[in-house]
């Protein structure tokens, strides 16, 4: 099982399916009745398998009698919440002419029942709720999952983000059977051939760029897989990752908004890209002095996210700052004022400088980040001077 959160449109394919899906796995074909498929999906990945299951029984009718659609409700988002954001599978279900059931759990809830019979095999992709034995045994061929990893390296929720942040060259999909007490331990029916495929530019590829890949290949897979009936009994363990391999493997925990908290002391500049690239704008927390209309100033710490980020050569004489790694000052001497060729940096835990170009301190818009800064009266009440220049520094480094 795991997850892409996504809003791209689905966009129904037009070539023919013997274009798409133009050859079949060496395996011993078994035979099987005909498929009444129930398949668990929701977004680009599980669409692609979709489509593929389509495309087998336009070709093969009498392999596949029907295929019914299950998906989770749509969610509310937006302001007020006023608006529903539909999986997008539901839509590409609709466009096949495919039958969707809406469900949010599967407790109390119990399969549909099609005109030639009850579902023998259920097939769910990037779903997101573990499909019960209560179901599982209900289905003649058990069920099937496509995962886009090795199995057994990077089980869980977000393997394509976990691929990318451990800084992998290579990937693959897998084929494997629903196991009836967790997710991500049934029995490996087929998976790329090893070492698995190449990530296209590794350093710059994104979680779009890489579903859009592993997408093509899962369906594949599945489409191979349905066809040699690899989910007939007895079904026989292909997983190729040795002894050896099997000691290093990586949880696809799901991400989380703390995993976009910058840890300034401990990550140098290839993990703050790489984060920044894979799970989107990183934040920290800063200390905000308060505007009292009367008394003393008061100070609270406040989320910053930083929106654009670039690494820069450093201002000259200001080495200094690279000790404190997560510091913000500015070349600008105190009271701090924006102007022409003044910015906002920081360094990293390896002595990198970035600038912040913009930034969202909490409560306020997205703003240039030296003057967001200022706005939130961020900096300290003096300057000092250093290698020729001056400097002015935030009261604390970024938390």
């Amino acid at each position: 099982m795991f997850v892409i959160r996504g809003s791209s449109a689905f966009g129904l394919c037009r070539y023919s399916a013997a274009a798409r899906w133009p050859t079949y796995r060496s395996y011993a074909t078994r035979s099987f009745d005909p498929l009444r498929i129930l398949f668990c999906g929701s977004d680009e990945f599980s669409i692609a398998s979709l489509k593929a299951l389509h495309d087998y029984r336009l070709k093969h009718p009498e392999k596949i009698s029907s295929i019914d659609v299950v998906c989770r409700p749509g969610k509310r988002v937006g302001r007020g919440l006023k608006k529903i954001r539909e999986m997008p599978i539901k839509e590409a279900a609709a466009a096949l002419s495919l039958p969707v059931h809406e469900i949010d759990t599967f407790r109390g809830w119990t399969p549909p029942e099609t005109p030639n019979g009850p579902i023998n095999l259920i097939i769910a992709v990037s779903f997101g709720l573990f499909v019960p034995p209560r179901i599982l045994n209900t289905a003649k061929y058990g069920g099937l999952n496509v995962h886009p990893s090795l199995l057994p390296d990077f089980r869980g929720p977000a393997p394509l983000h976990h691929t990318l942040l451990a800084g992998r060259t290579k990937t693959g999909v897998t084929l494997q059977t629903l196991d009836h007490k967790s997710f991500d331990h049934g029995t490996i029916l087929a998976q790329s051939p090893a070492p698995g495929f190449d990530i296209p530019n590794p350093e710059s590829c994104t979680v779009p760029k890489l579903t859009s890949i592993v997408s093509v290949k899962g369906a594949q897979l599945l489409f191979d897989g349905i066809h040699n009936g690899l989910f007939v009994p007895p079904v026989q363990d292909a997983g190729w990752l040795s002894e050896e391999d099997s000691k290093n493997l990586i949880h696809a925990a799901k991400i989380m908004p703390e995993d976009r908290h910058v840890d300034w002391a401990n990550w140098d500049l290839v993990n703050f890209n790489r984060r920044n690239r894979v799970l989107g704008n990183l934040w920290s927390k800063a200390l905000v002095a308060s505007k009292p209309t009367e008394g003393a100033i008061s100070f609270q710490q406040k989320r910053v996210i930083l929106t654009d980020v670039e690494e820069v050569d450093p201002p000259q004489g200001s080495e200094t700052f690279a000790v404190v790694p997560g510091l913000p000052f500015t070349n600008t001497p105190h009271p701090v004022e924006p102007k022409k060729n003044r910015a906002l940096y920081v360094f990293t835990k390896d002595g990198k400088a970035l600038r912040i170009n913009h930034m969202k301190v909490e409560g306020e818009p997205v703003a240039e980040g030296l003057r967001a800064a200022i706005k939130a009266r961020m900096f300290g009440d003096r300057s000092f001077q250093s290698g020729g220049a001056e400097f002015t520094p935030f009261r604390n480094p970024l938390a």
